[in-house]
């Protein structure tokens, strides 16, 4: 009888320990309520908001260029639409500054807000749909990655965006939740839920283009998913309730116009900043799949986890293709035990991260192009991971020893660049608006900021980043985004087609800024648009540019008035 005894007690040991903390991870949802564990998530992406707040715009242009599109439609209306990209969120702002006036600060918490919710919607869209110990990693990407963190007090579109993708699979889930037990699946029975796909559909679609790639999402998950042709028919129609009175309330107030119009004619373009190198053909766009895919998985996906120095320029075709492999086993895992949640979701990143790397030009470069995809990357990541970790005790203890790297990393980042942040922040709150720039930007929108003060209200100014003067100057300014007319031979303007140009357009004076071309140090070397503009008309004409106004000793902007010759043909 003690035999026995002792027996059972040793298995019970045995037992104890060789619950890992893979285990423990798992079993937290069974310890922990729901609303627990979301109000911790929620809890921790405030607190990475608040000490990584940003109250300055970015030098990235683009959200500049958002907030200047909100002002036009307010002062402009209904003569202006904005087709640079999709048009929602600068349209969101004009009614927050219709609100509130011009309050960059407002316009920021907003963005907050869309970052707790993107943490909110994720966590109700995947808790219990994975194991926790997959969903885990993600959350805290979600909540404390500091490039997600980065755009919640920047007005770019990426936490609005993220937030109504953490929608749209929560309502997927929702969906098939309810439609996997209904005997009856017409659209009397589940009208609720197609109309807050289609919503959320259109709702991604007028935030980012790349967002279109839902429709054939759509077809393929309930065609060959599914299996069900009237879901497709009902998904497409509910998508149409939202999309055609929009369409049509457009075009009755701003007339014909398209979010992809004027996106189409540059992507399409070898080189978006210069037309004359002609049309992008078959090869080309084959060639930018891989460039891209190179850019973003083997270098973007690993700086933004914090695995990677921010500044490397190095990639790796062979870890790229490792990438695209771990994706595509993962799917086909999700695929075969028939998860259709993930499944759903890893066909609409699939296609989301394809597009988007056929019709960007690889010289863009930017982070936030793969940010959006990365919750679902990892998911379907940890998942391949799970599936093929979970079966031994050691590569359990594998497993959480890499979830603890990715999470202590991205923690490790996010704090730190929150430290260096309280200081900036609290001077730039204080009204010091130029605090936390180098001297170069400093310059430049100072120069910016005088050219509004003090220059008539006729004055039309030429600058390298428009939006960015418009900001700092409060007027509106004319964008020079790279060297207009130009002579092959040189690769600089020709005096007199430059001077026609601008004297066409109306311009009276242009900013001569020393932007550098290495953010992080003054190496000598500027972004030279202007100068290769303004030096053969200096050539030619000395008289035409006036210098009115110098900001800054050291990597100075100047402020030059421009006099056009008499004899200009």
């Amino acid at each position: 009888m003690k035999n026995k005894k002792q027996t059972s007690i040793s298995k019970d040991k045995k037992t104890i320990k060789s619950i890992t903390w893979f285990d423990k991870i798992n079993q937290l949802p069974e310890r922990y309520s729901e609303r627990s564990i979301l109000l911790f998530f929620l809890g921790w992406a405030l607190l990475m908001a608040m000490i990584n707040f940003n109250a300055r715009i970015s030098e990235a242009h683009d959200d500049a260029l958002y907030i200047e599109a909100a002002y036009r439609f307010v002062t402009e209306f209904p003569n202006y639409f904005y087709t640079a990209n999709a048009p929602f969120y600068p349209m969101f702002l004009a009614v927050l500054m219709k609100l509130f006036g011009f309050k960059l600060i407002v316009f920021k918490l907003f963005n907050v807000l869309f970052l707790l919710l993107s943490v909110y919607f994720y966590f109700k869209a995947f808790f219990k749909k994975v194991p926790f110990v997959v969903l885990l990693p993600v959350m805290f990407f979600v909540s404390g990655n500091h490039h997600i963190i980065y755009f919640s007090s920047m007005t770019f579109t990426e936490s609005m965006f993220m937030f109504f993708q953490g929608l749209l699979f929560y309502v997927v889930r929702l969906f098939l939740d309810r439609y996997v037990h209904l005997q009856h699946k017409d659209f009397k029975h589940l009208y609720k839920e197609y109309l807050l796909i289609g919503l959320s559909v259109f709702l991604l679609m007028i935030t980012r283009s790349g967002a279109i790639v839902l429709i054939p999402t759509i077809v393929l998950f309930f065609l060959w998913i599914i299996k069900d042709k009237k879901a497709v028919v009902y998904s497409i129609l509910s998508w149409l309730v939202f999309y055609l009175p929009y369409k049509l309330l457009i075009r009755l107030v701003f007339g014909n116009v398209s979010q992809y119009s004027n996106q189409s004619k540059i992507l399409l373009q070898k080189d978006p900043y210069d037309a004359s190198l002609g049309q992008e053909d078959f090869a080309g766009f084959i060639q930018r799949f891989l460039d891209n895919s190179e850019l973003y998985l083997s270098k973007r996906f690993f700086q933004i986890i914090g695995w990677m120095n921010e500044q490397s320029t190095d990639t790796y075709g062979i870890l790229a293709l490792l990438m695209w492999g771990m994706f595509l086993w993962g799917s086909w895992k999700i695929y075969k035990q028939k998860h259709y949640l993930l499944l759903f979701s890893s066909i609409y990143t699939l296609g989301l991260m394809a597009l988007s790397f056929v019709i960007l030009q690889a010289r863009w470069d930017q982070p936030r192009i793969i940010m959006v995809a990365m919750p679902v990357l990892l998911l379907v990541y940890f998942y391949l991971f799970y599936q093929v970790f979970h079966t031994s005790v050691f590569w359990k203890k594998v497993y959480t020893l890499l979830i603890f790297i990715f999470i202590a990393s991205m923690m490790i980042s996010t704090i730190k660049r929150g430290i260096n942040n309280i200081p900036i922040v609290i001077k730039n709150l204080q009204g010091d608006i130029y605090y936390g720039y180098t001297p170069d930007w400093q310059n430049f929108l100072k120069a910016s900021e005088w050219c509004g003060k003090n220059l008539p209200e006729t004055a039309y100014v030429a600058s390298r980043k428009a939006p960015m003067s418009f900001i700092y100057g409060k007027r509106k300014f004319f964008p020079i985004y790279s060297v207009i007319k130009k002579d092959p031979e040189t690769n600089q303007s020709n005096p007199d087609s430059a001077l026609i140009f601008f004297k066409d357009n109306k311009v009276t004076h242009i900013l001569l800024a020393n932007l550098r071309v290495d953010p992080t140090k003054n190496t000598g070397q500027v972004i030279n648009t202007i100068h290769n503009i303004l030096e053969p008309i200096s050539k030619k004409y000395p008289e035409s540019l006036k210098l009115i106004h110098t900001e800054g000793e050291v990597e100075s902007c100047y402020v030059y008035e421009i006099h056009y010759p008499e004899n200009l043909k």
